[in-house]
């Protein structure tokens, strides 16, 4: 078991000062240096003074509560609107421990230690929400900082989800169980809450010598792998207690994306060989039947799972984080070009939007809900190779966002960008904490506290290797 180490407030030890960001009421120029490169550390700089503002308006508006209403000055719940369980706060320690914010950070973690009980919740959240941003967030915290509460709270939190597993007759897990109750429910369910546990379920299995969750979320990645058609393709959603598929279309669009991202992370965090040559049976299938090459762009349409028919060209922003999964699983050219076209999207809009035709062009969902998953892409890409054209994407999204979503008390969602200006709603979701502002950083940051070279970053965002304690 890893030895607590206690966590102390620091002065951060990177390249950046502790002064704020550039002019708030303009963009960030990103100079060039005299050799004619752009001065990232000043690009971080400013990222990292953007996430300082919004944290000292959470402290203001929503201290505690799960998430931040920058417009209104106010807050909600996500899980429970009775019983707040410091979301934010659990979603935003790793990105304050790379960020050198360790005055915040421990702020966090007394929050946490003092307030945090998510068996208080008395209504029926979902194992997939819950596990990746709550379980992952603590096993985050505690391996940036040491602080065993950080690791016994996300235990905790996995004992209410682990009969959601074990009680299930195919190994599936059900959708949702009230923690104050331990009630179960939710006997049909999507890939992706089927399938994105094993990270953080198998990370816990390491920290504590305790294989009962990893063993649990491999068996229900077994489950669907098993239930695939003859042309290795899996559908959408399966009922939990039959096995039988009630969405029987293929994709690689929510509400399956991340399965097939935690089949590969499986393997990339504990060398598993089953669940590589799972991803590996499964991706070439999606490579056959879903591949479309449409106008010298790559994009990926729904099928039929059974006979490999097309069924549509609908997809979400949220699908953008593939180009990255496909670059790190060495599918390098494909990802490249998937990006490609994603970015393309950016010359008719000033941020994506949330759905979108790509047989169209238009616009199926107007909204942008602060999605970081284009910019992960970019992230992962540059991880891969080192080319600066994705951190060039990911600044100028940011350049982009930021003229967008920047309000008086931090970052807000849109409810329409065809409009112009963007027409802004009122959240700062949890995971703007966990993601978007974490990727940013470490693209443009050369962050002594991350380890660029051997790392893991989660559906969610969570560093579960690749931190290096300072």
């Amino acid at each position: 078991m890893r030895a607590s180490i206690p966590f102390t407030r620091r002065a951060f030890l990177g390249t950046l000062t502790a002064a704020g960001g550039l002019a708030v009421a303009g963009l960030p120029a990103g100079p060039a240096n005299a050799a004619g490169h752009r001065d990232w550390h000043r690009v971080a700089e400013d990222v990292r003074a953007e996430l300082r503002h919004a944290w000292g308006s959470y402290r203001r508006y929503a201290w505690g509560h799960d998430q931040l209403l920058p417009v209104s000055g106010g807050h909600s719940e996500f899980f429970d609107s009775a019983h707040p369980v410091g979301l934010s706060i659990v979603e935003a320690l790793g990105t304050l421990y790379f960020m050198g914010l360790d005055d915040e950070l421990a702020d966090g973690v007394r929050w946490v230690r003092d307030h945090l009980d998510f068996a208080g919740v008395d209504a029926d959240v979902q194992v997939f929400e819950t596990n990746i941003r709550m379980v992952g967030g603590l096993l985050s915290g505690y391996l940036c900082t040491g602080e065993r509460v950080l690791l016994d709270q996300a235990r905790t939190i996995a004992d209410i989800l682990l009969p959601c597993f074990t009680e299930s007759p195919t190994g599936l897990p059900y959708r949702r169980v009230n923690p104050s109750t331990g009630d179960i429910t939710g006997n049909v369910n999507v890939l992706a809450e089927v399938g994105t546990i094993i990270a953080e379920f198998g990370t816990l299995s390491r920290l504590v010598h305790d294989s009962r969750y990893f063993d649990a979320a491999k068996k229900a990645l077994r489950a669907v792998y098993d239930r695939r058609s003859g042309l290795d393709l899996v559908g959408t959603e399966i009922n939990i207690e039959t096995g039988e598929w009630t969405d029987s279309s293929a994709r690689v669009d929510p509400p399956v994306d991340s399965f097939f991202e935690y089949l590969w992370d499986g393997w990339d965090l504990f060398h598993d060989r089953d669940l590589r040559h799972w991803y590996d049976t499964l991706t070439g299938a999606v490579l056959r039947h879903e591949e479309e090459r449409l106008d010298g762009e790559l994009w990926f349409h729904r099928a039929d799972m059974t006979t490999g028919a097309a069924l549509g060209r609908e997809t979400s922003e949220l699908t953008s984080y593939y180009a990255g999964l496909l670059g790190q699983s060495g599918h390098l050219r494909e990802g490249e070009a998937y990006h490609s076209a994603w970015a393309s999207v950016l010359a008719s809009y000033p941020l994506l939007p949330e759905g979108y035709d790509y047989g169209t062009g238009k616009a199926t969902d107007p909204g942008n809900q602060l999605r970081p998953e284009y910019v992960d892409a970019a992230f992962n890409l540059w991880l891969v190779t080192g080319k600066e054209l994705y951190r060039e994407r990911a600044y100028d999204y940011y350049l982009r966002q930021k003229r967008a979503s920047r309000v008086a008390n931090g970052w807000t969602i849109a409810t329409d960008v065809t409009a112009s200006p963007v027409k802004l709603g009122d959240l700062t979701p949890g995971y703007w904490w966990a993601e978007q502002m974490k990727y940013w950083y470490l693209l443009f940051a050369d962050c002594p506290r991350f380890d660029y070279r051997n790392n893991y970053l989660s559906t969610e965002g969570a560093v579960l290797r690749g931190v290096v304690r300072r």
